[in-house]
Order: C-alpha cells, then structure tokens, then sequence
C-alpha cells in the first residue's frame, strides 16, 4: 500500500496543473458546504430561541373548528375560534410526561376608534403578564411607562403598533403618568410635534364573529417592544386578559363568581312557566324615553382592580402555547398529544410552530430548502468538474498506465494509484477548506452583522443578528459529503484507467 501513495504523491506532483484545478474546486465546495451548514445550522438554534423559546412554544393548540391555522403568524382579521372546556385540557397537558410548560392566551384584532372618526386596527394577546414574561424568557421589554401587572386593566402597546396607529388616525400615545419623550417620536409624529394629539387611553373594540363585542376604554400603561424579532411581532400589542375577553364578547373570569339567588335560580328551572311571566297585560306601561347619540368620549376606563383570588381559567381562551422538554421530537409530542386531546374529546388540537406561524413558517422552510438544494447543487457541479478533469488526466497517461501494465501492474493497483490521488487531493484542500471555514463563522459572528427590519434576512440569520454556528454534527456532515463527493468522482476515471491496456500504450506511441 505503501508504494501506491509514493506513486500518488509523484503523480499530483507531476501534473500540479490539474491538481491544483481539483484541489481548489475541492477546497471551494468544502469551504461553501461549511459555510452553508453553519448558517443552516445557526439559523435553527435562533429560531429556536428567538421563536418557539421567546414567542409561540413548540406546539400551539388552537380550537377543533378552527380553520386557519395560521394563528400567530398569519394577519388575516377573521376571529380566532375559541377553546371550551380549557379545564379539561389543562389536566391532560399536567399529564404528558414531553411537556415543560404551557401558556393559555387569548388572540384577536381589535378596532381602534377616537372621537374624531378615526379608525386604526391592532394585533392584541390577552395574557397574564406575569405569566407571559416567565414562559416567554421576559420577551417584552419596556421603553417608556411601566411593565402591565397582573392585577390592573390596561395595555401595553408595541412601539411598532404605536407609529402605525399615528400614522392612520394621528393619535400619539403615551403611558398614564409618564412623561412626554420627545425623541421617541417618529419622524411622521416629529413634524407634527406643534399640534400633537396625545392619548394616554384607548377605545377597543374587538373583532367577534357573533357580533358580541364591547368598545371599552383602556389605559396605555407602557410601550414596550420584543426584545428579538421585534419587526416581526411588533403588530401584537399586550392586553390584560379581562378586558380582552369584555373586548371580544367572551366569558370573563369574573362573569363565572357571579352568584345567581336560589329564588332566581329556581324561577330558571321553571321552563314550562316562564311564559306565564309575560301573560299579564300590566306589566308594560308607556314611558317617555330621550335619545342620546352614541359618543365616544363618554366611554370610561374600568379601574377595578383584578381580584388575585379569581380563577382565570373559567373563562375563554383561544390559544394554547406549548413547550416541550428537551430530547424530544416534535412530531412524535404532537401525535401523542393529538391521541390524548382526541381520547378525551377535547375542543382543540395541536399544531405545530411552523403551522401556526403561517407565512413566517414557510419562509423558515422555503430558506432551509434553498439552501440545501444551493450546496447540493455546489457538489454536484464540483463532482462533474472534478470527474472530467480526472479522466482527461487518466486519458492524457495512457502511455504511462500502459507502461505500468505491462511490467505487471493490474487493474486494481492501477485503481487503487487513481483512489489514493483523488483520496489526498479531497484530504488535502477539502479539509483545507473545512477548517478555513470553521475558522470564518465565529469571526462572522464576532462581528455582529444585523439584519435590520428586513423580515426575510431576520429568518436567514435566526434572529437580529447574523449568527452562523458549527457543531461536532455539522462536521461529521460534511466528512461524509466530502467522501461521498469523492467517490462519485473519482468512479469514472478509475473506469476510465483500468481499462486501459499496453497495446494502446503502444499504439499511441
């Protein structure tokens, strides 16, 4: 064996020329195919962490009527069906021995109305803040006023949903009790700064599919933003749940304390004399009734303070978020969980993040597709570079291949001087490359390159910043690709070689 690679080394030193072409086609593969894994690879950890750890979970359970799944990521102002019995659920979710945690929220777009006419529209969730920020790795962060407390009314709105609600109804919002930041103001809201209309509250009114919503006054407690991802969520603004489900025209926690009479509630049972309770000629009586025009800036805020003693999983939700413990596979959680909820005969069903994101999901997938397909088509073109070049060498030495058949050298031999050629050249620049690569990525990220507000470099790099990452699993990837690409290239000219006899060497002479 060993003669066979002091004849290789004599060979590609002896023709340095195609040697050279092969090693840099080599090196450039592996150097791109490197690079390619390290972006693929840092682009799943940020989504990891800045979408399913910082905003949707791993599985979203969303209602059994409900058609779109595209509930958190999709923008399309048709209700979000809502989920009976969260109870029951949440006793099957305690069960599963996959899940870590789980959080029940309530989504929906809202009108946004002001005495002038106005009309602006917002993305709300309805969450327990405390709750929210604990599942959510304290996503939110504030940038004027105070964080919203669990126990008080009130909205925190996005600094994103803020500039866009300027910009359709000239209202600039800022926090009760905060003072007025200049230098916060967009540049829209800036040339306007002399007869600026400022609000510290706002008039709702959600987006029911039975038509049972409620305009209701609520005070901007804070402006807040998403600490990553912020251009992709900034269109959810954070309300209390109480006064989203008011908003909505669902069942409120506290809609579920009141307590009916036992007069009250035995005349309810009587249904056989309930319209004996309207017989009675008596019971109408003409009165003078003044009409009032529907005004706006009559509607109050609510102050009650949300009782800490109030169960709020009796009343409605719309959202499950789902996150699973680690080492286990999402598809394997969601059949198991799909099997429980539809056992029980829950009213929801498990989808997954990418489901649930809508648009964003495809374009993680479409990206990840893109980019597999570019270094697999990369290798491809190296492998037909590489095999051509080969066997215009293996064609060029005929006499010399010949020469060294006729002084007893078989086909294998000749085979194995062409494998251990190629087999030196891949090591050489293709590991060449590999290694210059890993050396590039953590420089790339050292420098912090920022995607800026463009949605789709935000998913390329898996967060606001471009973060290529390299484990021991892409590495052993791209061993395996390199020696895959090697020995589909080198399968032809080895062909080619072998067949090879002295008499052509002689003829050709």
């Amino acid at each position: 064996m060993g003669i066979i690679f002091k004849i290789a080394w004599r060979n590609i030193f002896r023709h340095k020329g195609k040697s050279f072409i092969i090693g840099v086609i080599l090196f450039l593969g592996s150097f791109i195919m490197t690079a390619g894994n390290g972006v693929l690879s840092g682009m799943n950890k940020g989504l990891q962490e800045n979408i399913v750890n910082r905003f949707t979970g791993d599985i979203v359970l969303i209602a059994t009527n409900q058609r779109d799944e595209a509930v958190v990521g999709g923008w399309s102002l048709t209700p979000t069906e809502v989920i009976s019995g969260y109870t029951n659920i949440k006793a099957i979710l305690l069960k599963q021995p996959y899940i870590e945690s789980f959080l029940p929220v309530c989504r929906g777009f809202s009108m946004i109305l002001n005495e002038a006419g106005d009309m602006g529209f917002s993305g709300l969730l309805g969450v327990d803040i405390d709750d929210y920020q604990r599942m959510f790795q304290s996503n939110l962060v504030l940038v004027e006023g105070r964080m919203l407390s669990s126990t008080e009314r009130g909205v925190l709105v996005t600094a994103g949903a803020r500039k866009a609600i300027y910009n359709s109804m000239e209202m600039w919002l800022t926090p009760v009790d905060s003072p007025f930041i200049l230098s916060n103001l967009s540049p829209e809201a800036m040339s306007n700064s002399n007869s600026l209309n400022i609000q510290s509250n706002m008039v709702l009114m959600g987006m029911s599919a039975d038509g049972n919503q409620l305009d209701i006054r609520v005070p901007v407690v804070g402006i807040a933003k998403y600490k990553y991802l912020d251009s992709i969520w900034q269109g959810y603004s954070i309300l209390d749940l109480e006064s989203f489900r008011e908003c909505f025209g669902y069942v409120t926690a506290q809609d579920t304390e009141i307590k009916i009479s036992e007069e009250k509630e035995r005349i309810l049972k009587e249904e056989e004399n309930l319209d004996s309770l309207f017989e009675d000629e008596n019971i109408f009586q003409k009165v003078e009734t003044k009409t009032s025009a529907y005004q706006i800036g009559k509607i109050k805020p609510k102050r009650v303070a949300i009782s800490t003693n109030m169960d709020r999983d009796a009343g409605i939700y719309n959202i499950v978020f789902v996150k699973l413990k680690r080492g286990y596979k999402l598809k394997d959680a969601l059949l198991k969980l799909n099997i429980e909820l539809s056992n029980s005969e829950a009213s929801a069903k498990a989808i997954s993040w990418k489901k649930a994101a809508g648009s964003i999901g495809d374009m993680v997938s479409f990206i990840k597709v893109i980019l597999i397909v570019f270094v697999t088509l990369l290798f491809l073109v190296a492998a037909i570079i590489i095999t051509n070049t080969l066997s215009m060498s293996a064609i060029e030495r005929t006499t010399e291949i010949g020469m060294m058949r006729a002084v007893g050298a078989d086909k294998s031999f000749v085979a194995k001087m062409f494998a251990s050629e190629t087999a030196i050249l891949s090591f050489f620049f293709g590991g060449l490359g590999m290694v210059i690569g890993a050396i590039v990525l953590p420089l790339i990220s050292w420098l912090k390159i920022p995607a800026g507000t463009n949605d789709f470099l935000l998913l390329v790099f898996g967060g606001d910043y471009f973060n290529p990452i390299l484990d021991t699993g892409d590495i052993i990837a791209g061993i395996l690709i390199l020696a895959f690409v090697t020995v589909l290239a080198m399968l032809y000219p080895v062909i080619v070689a072998t067949r090879i006899t002295p008499l052509e060497a002689i003829a050709r002479d």
